[in-house]
């Protein structure tokens, strides 16, 4: 799949199953480059057109980066038909997530072997105020392990 020249990584619960934890979801996720939107000043942005927002009947979700350049810049080339976002990408983006299905996609993910220090590297780049979430999630998951 080509998403027109736009580079992206799949990221939500598809994304998540791939990391090693399957769960059902009704959408797909892109994590999308900023080359997806059009700006047109005074703050408005629009979709690229043509970029799909569903296909046969499924919502295609995008998520841009804004203020997180960071993850924009991990991108593969928009000549690549499919990429899943990598494990620190994902648990970023699950991890400040407010939604609690996202917190227990973290403990699962740890429970299924996502490398914790691969992505606690990534926080302390990045992102360390959620740390403090990503050892709540490790011991967590390490709890339900017992």
């Amino acid at each position: 799949m080509s998403l027109l020249g736009v580079r992206h990584w799949v990221v939500g619960g598809l994304a998540v199953g791939a990391h090693g934890h399957p769960r059902a979801t009704k959408v797909v996720d892109f994590f999308v480059g900023d080359e997806a939107f059009e700006h047109h000043g005074a703050g408005l942005v629009t979709m690229k057109p043509g970029v799909p927002i569903q296909a046969n009947g499924v919502i295609v979700d995008h998520l841009s980066a804004q203020d997180e350049p960071f993850l924009s810049e991990g991108l593969p080339a928009a000549e690549v038909q499919l990429a899943v976002a990598p494990i620190e990408g994902l648990l970023y983006l699950r991890l400040k997530s407010p939604r609690a299905k996202d917190r227990a996609d973290v403990i699962e993910l740890i429970k299924a072997g996502a490398d914790v220090a691969r992505a606690r590297t990534f926080l302390v780049a990045h992102a360390a105020q959620f740390i403090p979430a990503l050892d709540r999630a490790v011991e967590e998951a390490r709890a339900e392990e017992e």
